[in-house]
């Protein structure tokens, strides 16, 4: 079947970004699931790709976006968990191979969709996806946060940072988020921070250390530089969680000597390498987050939300650092 999708015609700037009549093979497996998308969401993971290339190649093109929501219109045989005209959300493609979300649909396992509550509207649900999959791996599985302890978000009022604001403080936790505004420390605080921390201002391992007396548990989604000055915040045998790879100790040898538990998070990972098992449970996580923020528990801040065909203006817009929340693309109403 022909849909319209935009295909990145190689690698480079927003430019490169083309919306194109593209082939979508359906029917595929008899467990799969015909979406008409909605809505998809952009990740900074998108503009890695962009830049780089994927990390599969396949004979279709190379389509981003791993985070969507739309209508099912067609089930394969053996599909139970869903039925045309539901509502669902999902992270799947957009790495290479299988055609990622910036499509007019996508064919999806049944065991990644999760049906979206009544309450959750839209924009909502194609954003949740891949930054609740990422917060809650990173805080509930790997970090293991306990009621009470001190939590350190970077970039707090980010596309990931608020989610695990939230997160971290609905297990109880005491939660610090480092902004770059007046106005983010607003927005963070309304989110659940007992403190907030413009790193423009002041240092923050300081001040969350002075606040803390030892941070539990750190989020790092800020990169080598941030995660070194974080080591020396830390309580000992504290937890570090990290979306941008592991740095080095730093010059005191504070991970070493904290006995600090150093965690990569790198949720595309199930999906890379096909982990069915993984992919199932990050769904999962997926519903678990729809129904907080249909209990109202859970909010996901959106910024501006362009036309599918404006996909690199969207992409110009992310990497210009002016998105205070998630970027979507409107794919139909």
């Amino acid at each position: 079947m022909k849909i319209k999708a935009v295909v990145t015609a190689g690698t480079g700037g927003p430019d490169v970004l083309k919306l194109s009549d593209v082939e979508l093979a359906w029917p595929r497996a008899t467990s799969d699931v015909l979406v008409e998308i909605r809505v998809a969401a952009l990740n900074p993971a998108d503009v890695f790709f962009r830049q780089l290339g994927g990390y599969l190649s396949g004979p279709e093109p190379f389509v981003l976006g791993h985070d969507g929501m739309g209508v099912v219109r067609e089930v394969g045989s053996a599909v139970t968990l869903v039925k045309p005209g539901d509502r669902v959300s999902f992270c799947n493609g957009g790495i290479g191979g299988t055609m990622g979300t910036y499509a007019e649909a996508a064919v999806v396992p049944e065991w990644q969709l999760a049906k979206i509550p009544d309450a959750v509207d839209d924009v909502t649900a194609a954003a949740l996806p891949l930054v609740a999959i990422t917060c809650w791996e990173s805080l509930y599985e790997r970090a293991d946060v306990k009621p009470g302890e001190y939590v350190l978000v970077h970039g707090g009022a980010g596309g990931t940072g608020h989610v695990a604001v939230q997160l971290a403080a609905l297990r109880g936790a005491r939660v610090a988020a480092t902004v770059s505004s007046p106005e983010k420390a607003l927005i963070v605080t309304a989110l659940g921070a007992e403190r907030t921390i413009d790193y423009r201002q002041t240092d923050f391992a300081d001040e969350a250390l002075a606040w803390s007396g030892g941070i539990n548990v750190a989020f790092d989604n800020a990169g080598a530089a941030v995660m070194q000055r974080t080591y020396r915040a830390m309580a000992p045998f504290g937890r570090v969680v990290t979306l941008m790879g592991v740095a080095p100790d730093d010059a005191d040898l504070n991970a070493y000597n904290l006995n600090l538990t150093l965690h990569n998070v790198m949720m595309l990972t199930p999906m890379w390498k096909g982990l069915t098992d993984r992919l199932r449970a990050q769904a999962e996580i997926v519903g678990r987050a729809l129904q907080l923020v249909a209990d109202g528990k859970l909010k996901i801040r959106l910024s501006e939300c362009f036309a599918l065909a404006d996909a690199g203006k969207a992409h110009a817009f992310l990497e210009g650092g002016k998105a205070i929340g998630k970027v979507t693309l409107r794919v139909r109403d």
